[in-house]
């Protein structure tokens, strides 16, 4: 048979499943609840945290805020970004640097570091933000309100005014973080209980500051 042949019900198939996607676009899933979302804002895993302080037990500050962040993007959704490197931060980096093949040592200097996902934070977002990062947070607080936390943001369109405050707040208590209607560190690392997804990795992880 010739490679003509075999190559025509290929393209019949192919067609087949085209067709069958745009006349029922409901049976493919929706993306918003997915946890492989893009994982960078565009850097390399080798340049993703630059210029990182070594740190270790008993450190705080925003390089062990930097580190949670990105051991909960492994992905570990149980670690807390609370700033201060204690005993559960620390066995999290000896499981991810057992894991990575590097010294076994709870220290985070540049190897781990150079490791590690980057581990920039997401942007705060409040009442009076705009933008894509906005309009996908909305999509993701609507896919969820009539289940889970019952208050939608109103229109999808970019905006942070009142009802999507409305709608964080809800979302907060559901998640059982701070209710302010402010979207940062705690409320991004709201476990959306999907696949280990969480707010910040259903959003996007393509929106983390550098």
């Amino acid at each position: 048979m010739s490679v003509r042949s075999h190559a025509r019900p290929r393209r019949v198939a192919l067609l087949l499943v085209t067709a069958a996607l745009l006349l029922f676009p409901a049976l493919v899933p929706p993306l918003a609840w997915s946890a492989g979302a893009p994982a960078s804002a565009g850097r390399t895993t080798a340049d993703a945290n630059p210029g990182q302080p070594t740190i270790s037990r008993g450190d705080t500050g925003d390089a062990v805020r930097r580190l949670q962040r990105a051991l909960r993007r492994t992905p570990d959704p149980s670690l807390a970004v609370d700033g201060v490197f204690g005993a559960q931060t620390e066995q999290a980096v000896l499981a991810f640097q057992s894991g990575a093949g590097l010294p076994s040592d709870g220290v985070v200097g540049p190897r781990t570091w150079a490791a590690l996902p980057d581990g920039g934070p997401m942007p705060t977002l409040a009442q009076g933000a705009r933008g894509d990062v906005v309009q996908q947070l909305q999509r993701i607080l609507a896919n969820g309100a009539p289940g889970q936390w019952r208050v939608g943001p109103g229109p999808v369109d970019g905006v942070f005014g009142a009802h999507t405050a409305a709608s964080v707040k809800a979302f907060q208590g559901w998640g059982g973080v701070a209710v302010d209607g402010v979207v940062g560190d705690q409320t991004w690392a709201v476990s959306l209980h999907a696949a280990s997804a969480t707010l910040e990795t259903a959003v996007g992880l393509q929106f983390v500051l550098e």
